[in-house]
């Protein structure tokens, strides 16, 4: 068995970068709150930086696990 404590760790990572998308997302209506001002633009940057971290915390799971992550999910 992989180390759980580092698993743990890393699903931490995930779940706490899901809930800043959603906070970020928050304010949120419609496209052109992204694109309409310079602040707009830097909220759609931070949101797609936890979006990349997301994805590299499931690439480190499915090196730990050695196994893709959604199979892991679906089984």
């Amino acid at each position: 068995m992989h180390d759980k404590k580092l698993i743990t760790e890393i699903l931490e990572q995930i779940y706490d970068a899901t809930g800043e998308v959603l906070k970020r997302f928050e304010p949120i209506k419609s496209v052109n709150d992204f694109t309409d001002s310079e602040a707009g633009m830097e909220k759609l940057d931070a949101i797609c930086m936890q979006l990349i971290a997301i994805g590299e915390a499931f690439k480190r799971l499915t090196k730990l696990q050695m196994t893709p992550f959604y199979q892991i999910i679906l089984k």
